[in-house]
C-alpha cells in the first residue's frame, strides 16, 4: 500500500481520467479549507501580518509600475 503523496499520486491519481481528477483536487481543497477541520491549511484570521503587508506591496508596486511605465509620456 502507497504510504506517501506521490506514492499515491503515481499509483492511484494518476490514472484516474482528468474529470476525475479534478474532482479529486476540489475534494480535498473543500477538506482543507472548513474551519472546523482540524486539518485547516487557510488561515481565517482577519489581521494581516507584516509579511502579508509587505507581499501587498510589492505586489501593488509591481502592478502600478506595469501600468504606468516611467518611459511614457505625462500628460
Amino acid at each position: 500500500m502507497p504510504t506517501t503523496a506521490q506514492e499515491v499520486y503515481t499509483a492511484t491519481v494518476r490514472t484516474l481520467p482528468p474529470a476525475e481528477r479534478l474532482r479529486l483536487a476540489a475534494l480535498i481543497l473543500n477538506e482543507l479549507s472548513r474551519i472546523d477541520s482540524p486539518f485547516t491549511a487557510v488561515d481565517s484570521g482577519d489581521a494581516w501580518s507584516r509579511q502579508d503587508q509587505s507581499e501587498l506591496t510589492a505586489f501593488t508596486l509591481q502592478y502600478a509600475a506595469t501600468l504606468y511605465p516611467e518611459d511614457e509620456d505625462l500628460v
